[in-house]
């Protein structure tokens, strides 16, 4: 009888094409995903080197980190954001690869283009130019995100040079308390393994709470694995899966579809099966979370109060003071009511119709505070329409939201949605670093899209429960 395996052999072992001289193995991508920030300068080295795409069939493209979401005409205010959106276009066009554009009704965050077009399947290695491609291990897929180098070597060969990590299995059991959801999940995660916990290591998602999950709240949790350091994160291929998958664009058809079914099931983790390590978490303990600081790991409760640092470990003091300085809070004192200038309801972690579901059954005859920005955008063409047909984008604008065209918007401002100044923004977002939506002084808190809700129709950081009653999530 065979020895149990967990999926990340499987799929590692499954797609390893060889090992190199330095001890790395040397991996088949199986579907690539690009954008327009990182692959221009991979495509003008494929150029230089007098190579094509290898695989092209492979290799999909959409346009959203530098796309602005409040025009859409081209060319576009920004010469550098022009100049992208150009270079992908005709790059796809010249190598036959598959591109979302703005015109095609599917264009929009990579992350989300993914699983709403079937591409992204279990059992499968997937790569992105993008940090946060952990996303798609949702499906039970090994995605990491790659640098531009990178992105040039599996554009020229459909491969790329890894390291094995090691995995960690990370169960939450039980039952979650009304107004948690899967961002404060992967949030406390974060909190409690800190930033630089997963170094070296994949994550498997499991136990009761993540078997539970929609695709969407899996999708949320994985997206963020990398910020807590692990190369990679993700959950059992399961029913809940096959059912999200099964009849999208590119998932297969008629007799393929069981065939593929049975392979991805066979995929999952075998019973038994031994891990580098296990962390088990009681789902009874987690809390609606926010962040204070300037990473991810700086985060409490919506009741605690943010730390003093003389009450943290003497090797963490220095970077719990440079957070409070840059936040503008004092030691001890408690995150809620503290003042928000800007809500932002978007990115790759939290931009889907669930999501905006949620916040649309809080804010429906609520209005956003005097002197708040509030700024709603959709993570694809595909949700924004079905948003806007179920009436959503009526409920959002009524209560004061701007509603916008997909794009990664204000998550990384790398587009002309940015914070002004040291603006405080209550965001859905997956990053709080300094800089990181577009004021060296701005300041951010993430939380939750319906905490962000909160935040934004009371003026400051604001338990959900409290400001809309406790739902279940």
């Amino acid at each position: 009888m065979n020895e149990p395996r967990h999926l990340f052999d499987k799929v590692w072992d499954a797609h390893a094409v060889g090992t190199l001289a330095n001890g790395q193995t040397q991996l088949l991508i199986g579907t690539h995903l690009i954008h327009e920030v990182t692959s221009p300068q991979a495509f003008g080295m494929l150029d230089d080197l007098g190579l094509s795409v290898r695989m092209p069939h492979r290799t999909f493209a959409t346009v959203d980190h530098i796309v602005p979401t409040d025009q859409r005409h081209e060319p576009f205010d920004d010469p550098l954001a022009d100049a992208m959106i150009k270079a992908l276009r005709a790059n796809c066009l010249l190598h036959g690869i598959t591109y979302f554009d703005l015109g095609s009704g599917r264009q929009g965050i990579v992350h989300m283009v993914g699983p709403e077009q079937g591409i992204t399947q279990p059992g499968t290695t997937i790569a992105c130019g993008d940090s946060h491609t952990s996303t798609h291990g949702a499906f039970g897929a090994v995605a990491f995100g790659i640098g531009t180098s990178q992105v040039r070597d599996v554009l020229a060969s459909q491969t790329i040079a890894m390291t094995k990590p090691k995995v960690r299995r990370i169960e939450v059991n039980g039952e979650l308390g009304p107004g948690v959801y899967a961002k404060d999940v992967i949030l406390h995660i974060i909190r409690t393994l800190g930033v630089n916990g997963g170094i070296g290591y994949a994550y498997e998602y499991a136990g009761d709470v993540f078997d539970r999950m929609t695709m969407e709240e899996r999708m949320t949790v994985c997206n963020m694995s990398i910020e807590g350091g692990a190369r990679c994160g993700y959950v059992n291929p399961d029913d809940t899966t096959f059912a999200y998958l099964e009849g999208r664009p590119y998932a297969p058809k008629g007799p393929a579809w069981d065939e593929a079914v049975a392979r991805w099931r066979a995929t999952a983790s075998d019973p038994g099966c031994a891990y580098d390590d296990v962390v088990v978490i009681d789902a009874a303990d987690i809390a609606p979370t926010v962040t204070w600081g300037i990473n991810p790991g700086q985060a409490v409760f919506i009741d605690e109060r943010v730390p003093h640092p003389d009450e943290v470990p003497a090797g963490e003091r220095a970077s719990v003071a440079e957070a409070l300085a840059h936040m503008q809070l004092q030691g001890g004192q408690a995150i809620a009511g503290t003042p928000v200038n800007v809500a932002f309801l978007g990115s790759c972690t939290n931009a889907r119709l669930s999501d905006f579901r949620e916040v649309a059954a809080v804010l429906r005859g609520r209005k956003v505070a005097s002197g708040v920005r509030a700024i709603a955008v959709p993570g694809s063409t595909l949700v924004k329409e079905a948003c806007e047909r179920e009436g959503i984008d009526r409920v959002l604008i009524d209560a004061g939201f701007e509603w916008r065209a997909a794009g990664c918007s204000m998550c990384l401002a790398m587009n002309p949605d940015k914070l002004r100044g040291d603006e405080l923004c209550a965001s859905s977002s997956n990053r709080n670093f300094k800089g990181r939506q577009g004021s060296a002084t701005g300041r951010t808190v993430l939380m939750s899209p319906v905490m962000v809700a909160a935040a934004a129709v009371t003026g400051a950081v604001a338990d959900a429960r409290a400001v809309f009653g406790a739902r279940e999530a």
